[in-house]
């Protein structure tokens, strides 16, 4: 297989660099380079500089409003936006309930939802895991009851990453109580303003607030809210899982961040040479230099097998699991290249205050420790690991 890019690709890539050039403004930029939780305010107007691009459904075909992109390029706009420290798009929408909707919706879901998402009308969260179902999902409490025209909602969700800022919440709710757990689910949609729904903060270690926990205690959603059949909800599931587990990967994050890590150990020094001489540092930086370029490679093949035969398998968990380490191992080299200025303080400064470390580090301890959940969310790199078995290996 052929890992080079076709004239086409590159002069796509040209394309993508010359629109973040142009358009993407320098005070986001700044936000996503700084390391911060990132307001609203920001991903919002970068969904709408998108969306006034036509970029925002980067996986959606053009019959949708979508871009039409093919798998590759896709993979170039990620990684072209990562290197110019963009936003990732807010996954939820976009990515996860627009292919679901395109797929599995009816013709009224269609016409109402997918445009409202290319607007930025709708911010959509993720209603998946409950305090006793994470990577086993299909454990999941949270009972509808049909009542007449609605269901009857009442249960828990947690680790609802930006529930904060969502106007609707696609969930995964038990339609049926009896039987094998996988065949008793369901897909339904909900409006977070509906009575009975309550959005409450998780805050995490680095003290930030971008997951939550909901409640529902009777909460009444219309029957037309159904997305595919009724207690048929698990391969909806499953659908969605491939599409969250690719963009998990982080290809261009992965790549950004190796940059930094090496400008970092060039500007630090030990023992009066830099950093990145160091023989250790060296060669913890080259291991996981590898591990990305062969992460690249294996992104790519599966890429282009997509862009031949369909949507990508279970290979994806691949992705996942390699996908995350590698992230948490570069978060890490940054820590250990830092030492002692690792740890947490307030920012640089300003009008005479002292400088505590080098610039663009303030945030170092805040990623590394938020970081440490990308091997859990999405499905545990455990699960991934079984996945892989059982479909691939057949074991």
């Amino acid at each position: 297989m052929d890992l080079t890019y076709s004239p086409q690709e590159e002069t796509f890539r040209a394309e993508v660099r010359a629109f973040l050039e142009a358009e993407l403004p320098d005070h986001i930029s700044a936000a996503v380079r700084s390391g911060v939780e990132l307001p609203r305010e920001i991903y919002q107007e970068w969904h709408e500089i998108l969306g006034r691009k036509g970029w925002l459904g980067t996986t959606w075909p053009k019959e949708y409003g979508g871009p039409g992109w093919t798998p590759v390029e896709r993979y170039i706009f990620d990684v072209e936006c990562s290197r110019a420290y963009a936003p990732r798009i807010v996954a939820f929408g976009p990515h996860m309930l627009g292919p679901v909707i395109q797929k599995f919706g009816s013709d009224a879901q269609k016409q109402d939802i997918l445009p409202r998402i290319l607007s930025g009308e709708d911010w959509w969260a993720q209603g998946y895991s409950e305090p006793g179902a994470g990577s086993d999902l299909a454990s999941l409490k949270t009972r509808a009851e049909r009542d007449g025209d609605h269901y009857v909602v009442n249960g828990q969700k947690t680790w609802t990453t930006l529930g904060q800022h969502a106007n609707r919440i696609f969930c995964l709710v038990r339609t049926k109580f009896d039987g094998k757990p996988q065949e008793g689910i369901s897909f339904l949609l909900m409006d977070i303003d509906t009575p009975g729904i309550e959005v409450r903060p998780i805050r995490l270690i680095e003290g930030g607030h971008e997951v939550n926990e909901v409640f529902f205690s009777d909460v009444r959603v219309p029957v037309s809210n159904l997305v595919g059949e009724e207690n048929k909800g698990w391969t909806i599931a499953k659908y969605l899982l491939t599409h969250e587990r690719t963009n998990i990967a982080g290809v261009g994050i992965s790549m950004q961040a190796l940059e930094e890590v090496k400008a970092l150990a060039r500007s630090l020094k030990r023992r009066g040479k830099p950093l990145i001489e160091d023989p250790l540092f060296a060669v913890r930086i080259a291991r996981v230099e590898s591990d990305l370029e062969a992460m690249k490679i294996t992104n790519l093949r599966m890429l282009f097998t997509a862009q031949k035969h369909g949507q990508p398998g279970p290979e994806t968990s691949i992705l996942k699991i390699k996908g995350t380490v590698i992230n948490q191992e570069l978060r890490d080299l940054a820590r250990r290249a830092l030492g002692p200025l690792a740890a947490p303080f307030p920012g640089h400064v300003i009008d005479g205050n002292l400088v505590m470390g080098p610039k663009d580090t303030d945030a170092n301890a805040a990623v590394y420790f938020n970081n440490r959940k990308t091997s859990i969310f999405g499905g545990s790199n455990e699960i991934q690991r079984n996945i892989l078995t059982k479909t691939m290996l057949e074991l």
